[in-house]
């Protein structure tokens, strides 16, 4: 078989030319060549042509794996391991795709830092479609974060702001609280401390009514709280905990004036609010009205200072020993640093009293709730 016959069908394969546009010249021709009926090409150009292809396809790397992908982008073993861990399904992930996507968090400042964390409480970040409408969400995000330092701080407390909706959600959401006279700068603040405001916030009239009855002005530092925590809430909730406060003889607008002056109220379950006014009223007998001026004692830990504190104050009482803590100094006690507490009402007394003190008061902070030991607690992504 000749040369020509050889090569052909490979030049045919390659210029994608049928036989049939092809004339073969006789060998007697001083001009050995093949003409196509449209164009001209030499055997010589194809048969490099099919060379150049054929070293091509031997340097061809081969197809890179999700974990070398990740190291060359900037993440070390641990990095890998962290984020595979948190989502096995990405060891067989598009690395094309992954690639391009990592592109992306690179022009915005994300590191392998960052990305772990992400990874760690959006598990499905790196399978989500964050190029749609990247260049507008990102032009309107940075506009309205006034920074992209603050908008990659943003991202990294809340990476789904590449993923949510962006017409039918957080512009419409961001509007809302505009509205309803939240500052730009505020609203920066909350969606900073409360990554998940944009998918939870929802308003209407009973919400608005609340906001309305707290007394708090749209001037006041509390007011972008306030409004928030109530956008945020489920209303039913809303009514159980408002409820829940009523029990114990509070009026509605005593208990929403409360939640004005300390909107993180709304934040207490409602059985650490139950448990803490059963002892507040039942142990202590305090009346309702002093939850009023000092909600404090509503946040603190029922069973490393409130018990113990109070058990001290009557240990000190029973040994007939001063100063003791009664009345206003009660409450003054409660809100102290453990070592002033201790500095103020225990080593103020000999050293065999003070002595004794120190130990009952270890003994009464070591009691724990019944069945604490047993709770469960799995704290994966943000806690909200």
């Amino acid at each position: 078989m000749g040369l020509l016959e050889m090569v052909l069908p490979k030049i045919q394969k390659i210029d994608n030319i049928s036989s049939q546009n092809f004339k073969l010249r006789s060998f007697t021709s001083p001009h050995y060549a093949l003409k196509p009926r449209h164009f001209y090409t030499t055997a010589c150009d194809s048969i490099e042509i099919l060379n150049e292809q054929i070293e091509l396809s031997s340097v061809r790397e081969e197809p890179k794996d999700p974990a070398n992908l990740l190291k060359e982008w900037g993440c070390n073993e641990s990095d890998v391991s962290k984020i595979f861990e948190r989502r096995p399904s990405l060891r067989k992930t598009d690395t094309q795709i992954l690639q391009s996507k990592l592109k992306i968090l690179s022009k915005l400042g994300i590191t392998s830092t960052d990305l772990v964390k992400i990874v760690h409480c959006r598990p499905r970040f790196l399978n989500s479609r964050i190029n749609i409408l990247l260049n507008e969400r990102l032009e309107f995000l940075e506009d309205f974060f006034g920074s992209r330092d603050v908008l990659l701080k943003a991202i990294v407390r809340n990476p789904s702001l590449l993923t949510y909706d962006f017409h039918n959600k957080i512009k419409p959401v961001i509007s809302i609280y505009e509205s309803l006279g939240v500052s730009r700068k505020d609203l920066i603040t909350v969606l900073l401390s409360r990554p998940t405001l944009i998918p939870r916030t929802t308003l209407d009239d009973e919400k608005i009514e609340y906001i309305r009855k707290t007394g708090v002005s749209k001037e006041s530092k509390m007011y972008k709280h306030v409004v928030s925590l109530f956008a945020i809430s489920r209303i039913e909730t809303i009514r159980e905990k408002v409820a829940n406060l009523e029990k114990y003889g509070l009026l509605e607008d005593e208990i929403l004036n409360l939640i004005g002056r300390s909107p993180l109220l709304l934040t207490l379950s409602i059985d650490k609010v139950q448990r803490h006014m059963t002892f507040i009223l039942g142990t202590i007998k305090l009346s309702a009205n002093v939850v009023l001026r000092n909600p404090f004692l509503l946040y603190f830990n029922l069973e490393t200072v409130l018990k113990p504190r109070f058990q001290l104050a009557c240990k000190i009482e029973d040994m007939g020993l001063v100063p003791q803590i009664k009345g206003p100094v009660l409450l003054k006690a409660m809100r102290m640093k453990d070592k002033r507490f201790l500095s103020a009402f225990v080593a103020c007394h000999p050293k065999d009293v003070a002595k004794e003190l120190i130990a009952f008061y270890k003994d009464a902070k070591s009691v724990k709730r019944l069945a604490e030991s047993s709770k469960k607690s799995s704290n994966k992504g943000f806690p909200f």
